[in-house]
């Protein structure tokens, strides 16, 4: 049983996670400044007197593509300006507490928990209900919780009435997980409802901490952290090498965890750990009520779901009245259904942008920034590949087809917040671009400027060299290596996703994988692999045509190609070396102690 794997973390709970100091936020915004100023000035000099007239065309693409990734800078920028978390207001005891109108003031405050499952084991989903009946309810609230099982498995019926919750499926699997929270919606009534995967473990904490946001009765809904409890927590490298090679050895540590990107050897193989996209990304887009949903980990307002669903239903309604009474009839759909949360691949954030844009009510949401849940994460090559292409391919199709940067409705520092993801995601392009351009320039013997020069490095380098430091600072000293190792990892996954929408391909719903699966790891990574070889070819042609001094192989030439080559080559066969994780072998190797916080809660220690 896969549980055997994960049952060994379960003592492994989060730190409390801290805000950025003003001293902090103050150097955050002096050094973002110099970074802009300086790549203004990087660029100026690019576009007028930089590019290489003998390779006109290449070294304007490279230009356009460094000047995008500036744009992209600035919006991110913008993204993870200033912190704002909303203050903690302790939970309501009544209904007229969260904006709700009641015939009995002292009624009790309902609460649905609803647990997706379609295919996972039954050890990954038990959990996550006795977790969820462990939840510690504030005075006058009630809690029922809800299997929502779309496999419709007479199992998870019989795993329900042991463990005494309530259980829902349907005939059908219309919408996937959308399909599923509708079909659940429609069949109870709780004020308010927490959104779980099969997998999410909720903190006894959770509703004590949430559901006093809801006293503002704007707020359609609250998202938490997604922690993954399981992450490898691996072997240092210094150990590793003393204990594989010798003492001896040990002086390679420092270089490879730095072309790993990582410091400790099988400490989480697919760099899944999300607490920089939720505790920088997430917690500042906060100060703005952007904060996007989730999914998991997550609770919303029944009101805001459902009445904004029966809202765009009554608008389509009416548009539909006004194309009979102008006899507007072609194209006719009178397919209209009632979706509150949207049939998408990308249900979450596809959402969050329905209410966010919501033209009567105006929602808005709040981040809490402390982890109030504990999830799985992706166990293979496979597992990870489906979740990015999943993802991938959901924020094209949204981009495309539902763009919200035209929903005048929406606020527009909110709409720059969807900007920021939808530009991370399309940056693939340009970042393909550069990543590609070394082994370019080392086969052809042209670069992408005019020389390698003093006037090339006295712009380049300050530029790169203060905006790593303002990164360091703006990201809490979070580590930014897997992040950018991913971000070059899994360009081909993005690109796939991106060719399928533009193909009028509808992105799939296939869940993460929730258990070991070793299979099909190699063929996941196979477009990687191919580029790896070709990418190392060209180092290998360029190296020789300076040994044989052929015109155009200057050393600083040969010396930076091989450098923007070799930091492609370590991200990219980052993946490939996960292929090699087995998840079962993790199960001889002890964690390490937990480590007890100065706030109290264990975390493991790194």
């Amino acid at each position: 049983m896969p549980h055997a794997y994960f049952a060994k973390f379960d003592a492994t709970y989060p730190a409390h996670v801290p805000h950025m100091s003003k001293q902090r936020e103050m150097l955050w915004h002096f050094l973002a400044g110099v970074t802009i100023a300086l790549a203004v000035r990087y660029l100026w000099w690019r576009w007028t007197a930089s590019l290489n007239p003998d390779a006109l065309t290449f070294s304007i693409i490279v230009a356009l593509a460094e000047t995008l990734c500036f744009i992209g800078t600035l919006i991110f920028f913008h993204d993870i300006w200033r912190e704002g978390d909303t203050p903690r207001q302790p939970a309501p005891r009544h209904p007229a507490d969260v904006g709700l109108d009641a015939e009995d003031a002292n009624a009790p405050i309902t609460v649905d928990v609803f647990i997706t499952t379609y295919d996972e084991n039954r050890a990954v989903v038990a959990p996550s209900i006795q977790d969820a009946k462990a939840l510690l309810l504030p005075p006058n609230v009630t809690m029922t919780i809800h299997i929502l099982d779309d496999g419709n498995r007479p199992a998870f019926r019989k795993l329900a009435q042991d463990l005494q919750v309530n259980y829902i499926t349907r005939t059908t699997n219309e919408g996937f997980k959308a399909g599923n929270l509708k079909n659940a919606l429609l069949q109870t009534c709780g004020d308010f409802v927490v959104i779980c995967d099969a997998d999410t473990r909720v903190l006894p904490s959770f509703l004590q901490n949430t559901l006093g946001y809801f006293r503002d009765p704007r707020v359609a809904w609250v998202q938490t952290p997604h922690w993954f409890y399981d992450i490898p927590q691996g072997e240092s490298w210094r150990h590793w090498l003393q204990r594989k090679i010798g003492r001896g050895a040990v002086w390679l540590a420092h270089p490879l965890a730095w072309l790993t990107g990582t410091s400790r050897i099988g400490r989480d193989p697919f760099l899944s750990d999300p607490v920089l996209f939720f505790d920088v990304i997430q917690r500042r887009r906060n100060r703005h009520g952007a904060s996007f949903c989730c999914g998991a980990g997550s609770i919303h307002r029944r009101e805001a779901v459902l009445g904004a669903a029966l809202q765009r239903k009554t608008d389509q309604v009416s548009d539909l009245a006004h194309r009979l009474r102008t006899r507007n009839l072609m194209p006719l759909n009178t397919g209209i259904t009632l979706e509150p949360y949207k049939f998408h691949v990308s249900e979450d954030i596809f959402t969050s942008i329905l209410l966010h844009g919501d033209a009567h009510h105006r929602w808005t949401s709040v981040y809490h920034p402390q982890v109030e849940a504990r999830m799985l994460s992706p166990w293979s090559v496979h597992a990870w590949a489906t979740q990015r292409l999943k993802y991938a391919g959901g924020t094209f199709d949204i981009m495309l087809r539902a763009n919200p940067l035209a929903n005048r409705h929406m606020p527009w520092r909110t709409r720059l917040h969807y900007l920021a993801t939808f530009w991370s995601y399309i940056s693939s392009l340009w970042i393909a671009v550069l990543l590609l351009a070394p082994a370019v320039s080392l086969v052809t013997a042209q670069a992408p400027v005019q020389a390698y020069s003093m006037n090339f490095f006295s712009r380049f380098l300050p530029m790169i060299l203060l905006n790593e430091l303002a990164m360091a600072v703006a990201c809490k000293g979070y580590d930014l290596r897997p992040g950018r190792l991913m971000g070059v990892a899994t360009l081909h996954i993005q690109a796939r996703a991106f060719w399928s929408v533009l193909r009028g391909e509808r992105p799939r719903f296939p869940p993460t994988p929730k258990t070991p699966l070793m299979s099909g790891g190699l063929r996941m990574v196979l477009p990687s692999i191919a580029l790896l070889m070709a990418l190392a070819l060209a180092g290998i042609f360029g190296l020789i045509q300076y040994m044989r001094d052929v015109p155009g192989y200057a050393l600083p030439f040969l010396i930076v190609n091989l450098f923007w080559l070799a930091w492609n080559m370590t991200a990219i066969g980052r993946v490939v070396l996960s292929v090699a994780w087995n998840p079962q072998a993790e199960l001889s190797h002890p964690l390490p102690k937990p480590e007890v916080s100065a706030h109290g809660s264990q975390a493991v220690s790194a």
